[in-house]
């Protein structure tokens, strides 16, 4: 519709990165060949550095372990796939912690609202104690996050029928939110109504009504196309997401240790590259979803880090995540509750 398509993004961003090497096998079968999923578009950047790792992988072990990256949700929902992955019928897969909270509670800690004031933040806490603390909880349930959380990014608020400037605005607002509680809960506390929808099913959501809008970085409104049916882009900066890089332990464990190694080592490596690419994605973003009809404002977020703070918000959630994640998560960001 606006020319925004695989080729448009990729020139965009990230021009010299092999999209045509998703999903496709190698002509020599490798010794360990496992499956990563995700749900994000083939052209979001998270996805064309995974198939750069995966390259790496296969080229750092002498081709005995093949990746085969398969985005969109081509192997099911978010769910679905957490349960294959647990299962080990997928190897790995990328997952916001806030959905893995469903199973690991903590995992959505970086999801608070208001909590992070810019990347800075995010990092510091992620890359440090925080993000050490959660992997550890995950690890319990016989999953491996890898060492560093690939980029989501800080999510915007998309409507169809008005901008949102301040707490009032979402008032009764059929918003679609991820099938995780966190979501749920900061947008009752705003006045909202909150409907959880996976992520394969938000477009057709949107342009059928059954929500009026939904939330999500501005990577993923761009090259999911939400802009084809939103019009207002207000942008709430309401929380920080990122993808942690999940394995099924014994999966990982079954390969051997030098390949453990360089398997660990590329996909960090590809998480910081990826990081880079969506500040440079978000720089520019704004413009071209501006330029496709969608209509942009910023807001305050005293307002709303007050409106939480009276509703209780950050009180309940120190209380579900913990003393020692809470105070971890405030080490970085300062005082919420």
């Amino acid at each position: 519709m606006h020319g925004f398509g695989r080729r448009a993004l990729a020139k965009a961003t990230l021009s010299s990165l092999p999209l045509a090497a998703i999903g496709l096998r190698p002509a020599r079968a490798a010794e360990f060949s496992y499956k990563l999923a995700n749900n994000l578009p083939a052209t979001h950047p998270l996805n064309l550095r995974l198939v750069e790792a995966a390259a790496r992988i296969r080229e750092g072990t002498g081709g005995r372990v093949e990746v085969r990256v398969f985005p969109n949700n081509q192997l099911g929902s978010d769910t679905d796939v957490l349960g294959q992955l647990r299962l080990g019928a997928v190897e790995f897969f990328t997952l916001s912690g806030l959905i893995l909270s469903t199973l690991v509670p903590p995992a959505a800690i970086n999801g608070v609202g208001f909590a992070f004031r810019d990347y800075a933040q995010v990092w510091a806490a992620m890359d440090g104690k925080l993000g050490a603390f959660v992997r550890a909880q995950i690890a319990k349930h016989g999953i491996l996050a890898m060492e560093r959380i690939w980029d989501n990014g800080f999510r915007q608020t998309t409507t169809s029928t008005k901008p949102i400037a301040t707490p009032a605005d979402f008032a009764g607002m059929k918003l679609r939110v991820p099938v995780a509680p966190l979501w749920t809960s900061m947008f009752k506390a705003l006045g909202a109504a909150p409907t959880s929808i996976n992520f394969s099913e938000v477009y057709s959501a949107l342009q059928t009504h059954v929500a009026d809008g939904q939330e999500n970085p501005l990577a993923v409104i761009y090259t999911a196309k939400l802009y084809e049916v939103q019009t207002y882009c207000s942008l709430t900066n309401h929380m920080w997401d990122g993808f942690w890089l999940l394995a099924n332990r014994r999966a990982f464990d079954r390969l051997p240790e030098d390949a453990r190694q360089v398997v660990a080592r590329e996909f960090d490596r590809s998480a910081v590259d990826q990081r880079a690419d969506v500040a440079r994605l978000n720089d520019e973003l704004q413009g071209k979803l501006a330029a496709a009809g969608m209509r942009f404002n910023t807001v305050e977020p005293s307002a709303f880090r007050a409106r939480l703070r009276e509703a209780g918000f950050y009180k309940d959630w120190r209380g579900r995540f913990g003393d020692e994640a809470w105070g971890l998560l405030e080490s970085t960001v300062g005082t919420l509750a």
